[in-house]
């Protein structure tokens, strides 16, 4: 149960983002999102959910827009969450780099990004969201 709930918070981090970023919602990202939302409701596949997000990450490489790359590398994560629940941190993580590159508050987002978790798995999120933001680079 857990494992879904972190992919259904991922998911909406992302598309949280698509608004705040005021970035039109690709149609490619929400169709994304929508196989990680089905897998969390048992209406999609481990292998659907896997292809999206392979899908979204050669997106990524195709773009050059950084606002771009990062809601797109944000999707591809959330949606890999299916293989593995820490990837959805990696939804949220590259949700807030978006925001960044956007020259908008990640203080604020990630305050939106924090009430949105189910409380069960709140304290796990926090911490593996601590130690990998480590790893991003924002400017």
């Amino acid at each position: 149960e857990q494992h879904r709930e972190l992919m259904v918070w991922a998911c909406a981090c992302v598309e949280h983002v698509l608004h705040v970023c005021g970035v039109p919602s690709l149609e490619r990202v929400s169709s994304a999102l929508a196989v990680g939302k089905a897998w969390a409701e048992g209406q999609a596949s481990v292998g659907d959910a896997r292809k999206a997000s392979v899908d979204m990450l050669a997106l990524a490489r195709e773009m050059t827009d950084p606002v771009q790359i990062a809601l797109v590398r944000a999707a591809g994560h959330a949606v890999a969450a299916v293989h593995m629940s820490d990837h959805s941190m990696g939804g949220a993580l590259y949700a807030l780099k978006a925001v960044n590159c956007a020259g908008k508050s990640m203080d604020d987002e990630r305050d939106w990004q924090i009430e949105q978790l189910p409380l069960e798995v709140k304290d796990f999120v926090l911490e593996v969201m601590s130690l990998k933001a480590k790893s991003f680079k924002m400017k």
